[in-house]
């Protein structure tokens, strides 16, 4: 029970990495705010509670700053304040390959969300916090911020590059505010977004080659990761990019 008595807010809830959290924050106590765009976030509300834990769902476009707004100030009326923000949200797009080919809007819409969204996340996080007397915001990054890869994903790759920038800033801003800010950097999971991604087993199999563990990770193993970062047990924590790639950054040459 290391979240007994937290209230954690949860974007990109309705699925994958911030479903498997919601439902692990929960078991482990806290009072949860599922927040996404897809109607699916009342899929996880409803398993969430079903397993006996508290949580509500909310309806919002993390690249729209009211509707960010609007999430926290629900978390706060509804459970009388704000422990642990996890920005999780965030989206690949199809048409996103490299620097010549990729558009202007995907750039934008990637941008939008992925960056724009987590950056709202944090502002609302922060003001919500310091009236509570500190807290944990944890940003979701992505290996790719730290590795260059010849299959390019350029606007995605950009934006977590930016997340864990603006990630280290706000801890070093906030850091005396009781404010943690860490970020978390996933390697390649077996969740739906990436899935539909890797469509093929060549595709599958071109990513595997390069982890030296030789299998995507899951969901849940990133839950585990946030919720340490969630937790107490992260209490001398910020600025951090916490790597759980299954070794992929560490890496030059894997096992064959």
């Amino acid at each position: 029970m290391r979240l007994q008595g937290k209230v954690a807010l949860i974007t990109g809830a309705g699925s994958g990495i911030g479903r498997a959290t919601a439902l692990r924050f929960a078991a482990e106590g806290a009072q949860s705010v599922a927040v996404d765009i897809a109607d699916s976030v009342a899929e996880t509300v409803a398993e969430v509670q079903a397993a006996s834990g508290d949580a509500i769902a909310v309806h919002a476009d993390v690249s729209a700053e009211s509707d960010v707004a609007a999430a926290f100030s629900r978390a706060e009326q509804h459970y009388g304040g704000l422990d642990v923000a996890f920005n999780n949200a965030g989206i690949m797009l199809d048409d996103d390959t490299d620097a010549v080919a990729t558009a202007d809007d995907t750039i934008d819409r990637t941008f939008d969300v992925n960056v724009k969204g987590v950056l709202y996340g944090c502002k609302y996080a922060v003001e919500a916090m310091r009236r509570r007397g500190g807290g944990s915001i944890i940003n979701t990054a992505s290996f790719v911020a730290s590795v260059g890869a010849a299959t390019p994903q350029i606007a995605y790759t950009a934006s977590k590059g930016a997340v864990l920038s603006l990630t280290r800033e706000l801890a070093v801003v906030h850091a005396r505010e009781s404010i943690r800010v860490n970020a978390l950097s996933p390697g390649p999971l077996r969740t739906e977004l990436l899935m539909s991604f890797l469509d093929t087993p060549e595709k599958r199999q071109r990513r595997l080659v390069h982890v030296p563990m030789g299998r995507f990770g899951e969901a849940e193993e990133m839950a585990s990761a946030a919720l340490f970062l969630a937790s107490d047990d992260a209490s001398y924590m910020t600025g951090a990019n916490l790597q759980v790639d299954g070794g992929l950054t560490a890496a030059y040459v894997t096992p064959e």
